[in-house]
């Protein structure tokens, strides 16, 4: 093997819009890595709040930054993959840091061992008002075509994958406001197959209180609408929506 191929860029995306409260744990949390072949992309949207002031304090930990006006979660996801050159593709959203210092490190020997085309992991929830409180940890589990028709898919934040997938299989679909994440698996995992390595173990804390969380009555209508186009029954919706609550947890 050669470097390139032992030691592979990992493009890490984060967009953000008027979001000072955390986007520097996002960004320090990419930058405290162990791994030295990462590319941090930010993509902002033309944010007002001091967040643009806050990216540029820690300019020298972040690949690139580009602050414009764009049209949404997965437009501005899609101008990150245009624009990264890495070999493997993550997301990091600006409410979210990666859970210890060797987490990407983890990732890439477990993608580069397994062979496989993707690996993902489990994720936490911890409270906006006390970060020490995790209310839910998102356990992954195992892929299988029946949970995906069972409403499972993993969680996007910890899903890493090669770049090619995407130029192969096509961009997030931006028709989507909130939920082209969940068509995105469905198109990589169960139209094309791809083979996806679980990684046991949390990888992502995310905070409460995510847009998909204040838009439930939108993020209903385009989840059902995914399930529609990939011929799933109402049992899929109803099933996805039941696992949340399996999830939840108080613990400190």
């Amino acid at each position: 093997m050669n470097t390139n191929e032992s030691h592979p860029m990992v493009s890490i995306i984060t967009i953000v819009s008027n979001n000072i409260a955390t986007i520097r744990n996002a960004i320090q949390s990419v930058a405290y890595q162990d791994y030295s072949n990462i590319e941090h992309i930010v993509i902002d949207n033309s944010s007002t709040d001091g967040t643009l002031e806050a990216i540029y304090e820690q300019a020298s930990s972040i690949s690139l930054i580009v602050s414009e006006p764009d049209e949404g979660i997965y437009y501005a996801l899609n101008k990150g993959i245009s624009l990264s050159n890495g070999k493997i593709i993550g997301f990091l959203n600006s409410d979210d840091i990666l859970k210890s210092r060797v987490t990407i490190s983890k990732i890439v020997k477990s993608l580069l061992d397994s062979k496989s085309d993707a690996v993902y992991g489990d994720l936490q929830y911890f409270s906006r008002s006390k970060p020490n409180l995790i209310t839910r940890l998102w356990k992954a589990g195992q892929y299988s075509k029946s949970k995906i028709k069972r409403g499972w898919m993993p969680p996007h934040p910890t899903f890493y994958t090669y770049k090619e997938n995407y130029t192969k299989f096509g961009f997030f679909d931006e028709s989507y406001k909130i939920s082209s994440d969940y068509e995105m698996m469905l198109r990589l995992l169960f139209l094309h197959k791809i083979e996806a390595k679980y990684i046991s173990e949390v990888l992502v804390k995310m905070q409460t209180g995510g847009i998909s969380n204040q838009n439930l009555i939108l993020k209903a209508k385009e989840d059902l609408r995914i399930m529609k186009k990939y011929n799933f029954s109402l049992l899929t919706f109803i099933f996805k929506n039941i696992s949340k609550f399996t999830q939840l947890i108080v613990r400190k």
